[in-house]
């Protein structure tokens, strides 16, 4: 029989999609599951965005330019610039996804074998596009003591190798919701400076930062116009998770030849959702104020329903929609899958993602989870029932 390749093999599984089959069975024996396990909102997509699409006067549905249509990279434009993120419609490759923006930046400046560092917990995709490019990723802990702060300037040296290549972030953070300050930017900035390293900035989550804070863009940092990398999405932004629309966006040209290539490679970003994304450009200017309150509440109900119970512990996110708790569980794996399998609280249960998956240092992870609030204060509320209930059943 042929064998799969090594790359195959040791490609990891979604720690946030890995427990669906027991969500699934669970459904069928008639157990309703409360998903807070993965980052789809239940806001509902702005109706102009939607309506856009239906009412589009296109003839033959055909091939955009492989970075996007001209017209769309225009508005993205225009939104960076609200945005304090000047750049023009050349340096901005669409891309089917946030995912593939990553998948781009680690394609076009690493080759098998180069390093990136990555502060871990981290974005459990990050994983996967690094094994299938073979780069090594190099974990630098944070901890829910300090909430998930940037690691010491200390743990960067130490970590770099004459095979590191980049610095890699999510900001705001998935899986943790921190924040990432100006101070610690320019922490980031001086490292990648000194050593010469890419920093690739995921920013899916840039209007969701909460207590007043603002979002600060890696390419708004002066310096770094040669290194910066952002990837983006209007996934979460619009509350558009099928969309599959992405941004590359880089000021430096080498970078921008080599992903267009990759780009032209896979011909096009889809078309229907290029027309969304350009349309949600023209959204009023108060359209994420209800978005925001709204995550805002959810987040504090959230986290006080878990500070609340015992042995818990769950440090207050900066940004994004997902906080990350210490559960007195031995293993969280164990215990979301057994929340799915063997558990019920009036006739409902609740599905978690088991943070292990979120990290590259094996053992980490272990009793904690991330929580999506991306469900109403209703649903929330009952899904903390669930947890509270199984926390003094499970055994």
């Amino acid at each position: 029989m042929p064998v799969i390749s090594h790359r195959g093999a040791l490609m990891p599984p979604s720690p946030i999609r890995k427990l669906v089959p027991y969500a699934e069975a669970a459904k069928k024996r008639g157990t309703k599951v409360y998903h807070l396990n993965i980052g789809q909102p239940d806001i509902e997509t702005p109706p102009a965005i939607m309506d856009a699409v239906r009412h589009v006067d296109m003839k033959v549905l055909e091939y955009s330019h492989s970075a996007g249509f001209e017209s769309y990279r225009k508005k993205l434009v225009e939104y960076y610039s609200r945005n304090n993120i000047n750049v023009n419609s050349n340096q901005i490759i669409v891309t089917t996804g946030g995912s593939e923006a990553i998948a781009f930046a680690i394609m076009s400046c690493m080759d098998p074998g180069d390093e990136i560092i990555i502060p871990e917990p981290f974005y459990a995709n990050y994983n996967g596009f690094s094994t299938s490019a073979g780069v090594k990723i190099v974990p630098i802990p944070s901890g829910i003591e300090d909430g998930f702060a940037l690691p010491s300037i200390e743990a960067f040296e130490k970590a770099v190798t004459t095979r590191t290549k980049a610095i890699m972030i999510c900001n705001p953070n998935n899986p943790t919701g921190y924040l990432y300050s100006m101070e610690e930017l320019e922490v980031l900035k001086a490292i990648c400076l000194k050593h010469d390293l890419f920093l690739f900035s995921d920013e899916a989550y840039r209007e969701f930062c909460y207590d007043g804070r603002k979002h600060i863009s890696a390419l708004s940092l002066p310096g770094l116009e040669e290194h910066a990398i952002l990837m983006d999405t209007i996934s979460k932004r619009y509350s558009a998770c099928g969309g599959r629309i992405g941004a590359f966006i880089t000021r430096n040209q080498q970078v921008l030849d080599a992903a267009m290539k990759f780009a032209q490679a896979r011909l096009s970003p889809p078309s229907f959702a290029q027309i969304l994304g350009e349309a949600a450009v023209d959204l009023p200017a108060d359209y994420f104020n209800a978005v925001h309150a709204e995550y805002t509440s959810r987040r504090d109900l959230l986290v006080k329903r878990l500070q609340a119970m015992p042995g818990v512990k769950c440090p207050l996110p900066g940004g994004a929609f997902y906080a990350m708790a210490e559960l007195p569980v031995d293993d969280s794996e164990k215990f979301c899958q057994w929340l799915l399998e063997s558990f019920s609280h009036n006739g409902a249960t609740v599905m978690m993602a088991p943070a292990s998956g979120f990290y590259a240092t094996p053992g980490k992870g272990k009793h904690e989870v991330r929580l999506a609030y991306v469900l109403n204060s209703d649903d929330i509320n009952a899904a903390m029932d669930c947890l509270e209930a199984a926390l003094k059943e499970y055994k």
